[in-house]
């Protein structure tokens, strides 16, 4: 899945997956199937035994038409990564960060306020030790999508607090860029191609340089306004630029997502998806927020 060019994705070569045994080598100057030095050939039963590809004497003709009649085993009966492993294990991390949200969203506005800083601090953290695991573990994501619901709970409910109805809008919002930007993937019309990947990567630094600026001219008190620089026009312009940026990131997890399954990942690397589709509707969804947040400030 690393093809996709999610940086979640990056790292993952699916160790552990098993190949086909090597074909059997005839010895030097031998003919195929011809043991060595007298030895009895390949598939030749030694001693009365019975020889290889010999219908066992215990199978009658009506059980072997059976067993050849069977369906061939599909990818999740090899243990392979398919789309309802990865939808599946997406609800489950889905599941919890709506479970975090109603915890902040429910307690007292002091104490929701702390476990969003706890959510957020925690989330990067997790975040950051499961990008970098080679191995998914699902209890390390579900944990993760758990904090990130707390953060997200808790910054729903002091934006919804000053601006209401800005989280159903936020949820409405995420919901609808997400639905788009799988049927335009579908559709084949929105790929990551290497030429989109590179500006991709280039937009994602200097948004990342911008926000680290924003957050320490915030911190030291340059600025007073709610959202720092990313007030006015700039930051709604900001806003629709990472708002693009979320979007196309789901492009690169659901390109990572078709590859896996092409390429036969097992079947635990579909943690490995859902982790990289979560953490992408959790960008989305606060940056939809935000910036209806600053146009609705901007009234």
């Amino acid at each position: 899945m690393a093809l996709g060019g999610n940086p979640i994705f990056n790292g993952k070569n699916f160790r552990g997956a098993t190949q086909a045994p090597p074909v059997p080598q005839a010895p030097y100057g031998a003919s195929y199937g011809q043991g060595p030095y007298g030895q009895q050939p390949y598939g030749q039963a030694p001693y009365g035994q019975q020889g290889w590809g010999t219908q066992p004497q215990s199978m009658t003709d009506e059980q072997l038409r059976q067993m050849y009649s069977q369906p061939s085993a599909g990818p999740a009966d090899t243990g392979r990564m398919t789309f309802d492993d990865v939808i599946m294990k997406t609800a489950a991390c889905l599941g919890a960060v709506l479970v975090g949200a109603a915890i902040t969203l429910t307690v007292g506005l002091s104490l929701a306020s702390m476990l969003m800083i706890v959510g957020a601090l925690g989330g990067f953290v997790l975040a950051l030790v499961n990008t970098f695991k080679k191995q998914p573990s699902p209890a390390l994501i579900l944990a993760y999508a758990a904090l990130e619901g707390l953060f997200l709970g808790g910054l729903t409910r002091i934006l919804d607090t000053q601006y209401p109805g800005v989280g159903l809008q936020a949820v409405i919002g995420t919901l609808s860029v997400f639905a788009v930007t799988l049927l335009l993937f579908k559709s084949g019309k929105v790929r990551a191609t290497p030429k989109a990947m590179r500006f991709f990567m280039i937009a994602l630094a200097g948004y990342a340089l911008f926000s680290v600026v924003n957050l320490v001219m915030m911190l030291t008190g340059v600025t007073n306004e709610p959202f720092g620089l990313r007030s006015g026009i700039v930051g709604v312009l900001i806003g629709l630029l990472a708002i693009g940026l979320a979007a196309f990131s789901l492009v690169m997890d659901f390109t990572s997502i078709e590859e896996g399954v092409r390429n036969g990942a097992p079947q635990r690397f579909s943690w490995t998806a859902a982790f990289g589709l979560t953490v992408t509707l959790v960008w989305l969804y606060v940056e939809i927020i935000r910036l209806l947040a600053i146009l609705r400030g901007d009234d």
